[in-house]
């Protein structure tokens, strides 16, 4: 069953958009904030090979290291519009803040400025994630060339 479309034109007064575009932005800002994690781990492993992050417990590598999987499955999952992406996605970032001030507190050696970032970016996606669920639940593209395109 494919979505009932607005007529064109601007909607009528007093009639809100439908949150398409909401939820088209988020899944942008939730996927460049992916990115970003992806980015950084993927450098540090770069940088410092097999001694990436070699002043922590093997614990803590081992959950930096895996990072640079789950990030970008959370990627793939969310521009395939999949509700897993968000679930994920939720789970990977409270993961990582939980680790990261547990560090922080605790042993030190890695910056506060990057827990508080990753803090915002948590308190963001804890307040789009039914947005972006309902979003990929009811408006996922059909197969076919005359599918809804949404990027």
């Amino acid at each position: 069953m494919q979505p009932v479309t607005p007529p064109p034109g601007p909607a009528p007064e007093g009639i809100a958009a439908p949150p398409h575009r909401a939820a088209r932005l988020l899944r942008w800002l939730w996927i460049v904030g992916f990115a970003v994690g992806t980015t950084t781990h993927v450098a540090d492993l770069v940088v410092g090979g097999a001694d990436a992050y070699a002043g922590f417990h093997p614990a803590l590598r081992a959950f930096w290291i895996s990072l640079t999987l789950w990030d970008p499955l959370v990627i793939v999952l969310l521009l395939l519009r999949r509700r897993a992406g968000v679930v994920l996605g939720l789970v990977v970032i409270l993961a990582d803040i939980a680790v990261n001030w547990s560090v922080v507190a605790v042993v030190g050696g890695i910056p506060v400025w990057g827990a508080v970032n990753q803090t915002a970016f948590a308190a963001l996606l804890l307040a789009s994630a039914r947005l972006l669920a309902r979003w990929f639940a009811h408006d996922r593209p059909t197969p076919g060339p005359d599918r809804h395109r949404d990027s």
